[in-house]
């Protein structure tokens, strides 16, 4: 008999039980068996996807704001989650509702009867199934690892997008930006828009979508961005479509601006069957959210703190230069946890020059990094930084408020699992009116 649960936290430790969320399991089988026992069929919901190494979160939540700004009922499907399962499911702009969310974990249960699936297999069929109980009019859908088999690829987009290519998850996608291009390229399709964020594509990305027959949109060809001198404000050039002095986008970081510029192709690529307005162009780029990407939380009195879900050597990159942007009297503290497949070298040595003590986590097996192999590897790379771990959390993020280092910054960065340990314990010594408040003398 399928089991059933009246909460989603017993739902997720079900899921768990069945296949640890770290599972890997690359194919489509399982998936479109799944979705013919859901009855879904190619025209039961519109769907868009986005893929790419870093900013296809963002480049989701942009073009989902801008959409229900256009008047339009949106879904966007985002993973993983960084406190609650219920931030994979976005219906109308919300968080998906605990009434709802086990209403979809139940019907994939029943429908999925003896068929094995990973656990995001499973989220990814409950959120189909809720973006058409809901109903939603489209349903924007965040690409999970690589493109070509990964479960979201099961369902037909009206269009895809990749954000950038960059090396991670060399295991399952190969050993270079070519071979990883031909991967996340395998969400586009026939006759349909391929937009192409990345500046620099590996040529894998564009042969793909040739030998596909898919309309390809290339940034610096068929689309770019630039800034406007002094104020932030930024103009977008596309096929047809020009926006001039666009506002800054609500994600904080310049690196937002590119998957901006992405998203604005994407919808511009839509805008017959899906149109938006300048209007609701400006006010979604404004009311974008999403958190964990450069996000600023405030102490006052007290340190600051940056939130950044950055895991892979390319998006440590982008987060060390966008902090050397940043304007701080106080030390830099990097608070860092990860998984024990990430390239943990690499990803240090952009903050090398930057930080002034390093402070490890420990994540939980089986993937992540323990304490004291982190604290080792730290070690052995930067025998002469100052490492002091945080063996408990929580006591130390207290400690932080009393240390006299009131103009410190904390960067909190390495995992998704890393924020989900330090950023409740933030929030509990925050303020209300004080959590989300940018960091004073920021660019």
């Amino acid at each position: 008999m399928a089991a059933n649960f009246t909460t989603a936290a017993e739902w997720v430790r079900y899921l768990e039980t069945l296949s640890p969320p770290e599972t890997i399991h690359l194919g489509l089988e399982r998936m479109r068996e799944l979705l013919r026992r859901l009855s879904w069929g190619a025209e039961t919901l519109p769907v868009v996807t986005v893929g790419g190494t870093n900013g296809k979160g963002s480049t989701v939540a942009l073009a989902e704001s801008i959409l229900r700004h256009a008047g339009w009922r949106v879904g966007a499907y985002l993973s993983p989650h960084l406190l609650h399962y219920s931030e994979r499911i976005r219906i109308a702009g919300q968080d998906i509702g605990e009434e709802a969310l086990c209403a979809g974990f139940a019907a994939v249960e029943r429908a999925r009867g003896d068929l094995p699936l990973t656990f995001f297999e499973f989220g990814t069929a409950v959120a189909l199934w809720a973006f058409r109980a809901a109903p939603v009019d489209l349903a924007v859908l965040e690409v999970g690892l690589g493109g070509r088999l990964d479960a979201v690829n099961a369902v037909d987009p009206l269009a895809a997008a990749v954000t950038s290519i960059g090396i991670d998850h060399i295991e399952w996608l190969g050993p270079d930006r070519e071979a990883i291009g031909a991967e996340k390229a395998g969400i586009f399709r026939a006759n349909r828009p391929a937009i192409v964020g990345d500046p620099d594509p590996p040529r894998s990305l564009s042969d793909r979508a040739g030998a596909l027959g898919a309309d390809l949109w290339l940034r610096g060809v068929d689309f770019d961005w630039v800034a406007v001198e002094g104020d932030g404000t930024w103009d977008y050039d596309g096929r047809r479509i020009h926006y001039r002095e666009l506002p800054q986008p609500g994600l904080a970081g310049s690196f937002q601006y590119d998957n901006a510029a992405t998203a604005l192709a994407f919808l511009e690529s839509l805008n017959p069957l899906w149109p938006v307005g300048e209007f609701a162009v400006r006010a979604g780029l404004t009311h974008a959210r999403l958190p964990g990407r450069f996000e600023w939380r405030w102490w006052r009195p007290g340190p600051a703190w940056c939130l950044d879900v950055a895991h892979n050597p390319d998006a440590a990159s982008v987060l060390a230069r966008e902090l050397t942007r940043r304007t701080a009297e106080g030390p830099f503290h990097l608070v860092l946890g990860m998984m024990r497949d990430k390239d943990l070298e690499r990803f240090l040595a952009p903050f090398v020059p930057l930080i002034d003590v390093f402070h490890p986590v420990g994540l939980p097996p089986p993937r992540g990094l323990s304490l004291e192999e982190l604290v080792r590897r730290l070690h052995a790379r930067l025998p002469c930084a100052r490492i002091e771990p945080w063996a408990d959390p929580p006591e130390a993020v207290m400690r932080c408020r009393q240390l006299p280092e009131p103009k410190a910054v904390y960067v909190v960065t390495g995992s998704f699992r890393t924020l989900e340990r330090i950023v409740p314990l933030i929030e509990s010594l925050a303020p209300p009116d004080d959590a989300g408040a940018p960091v004073p003398g920021s660019d």
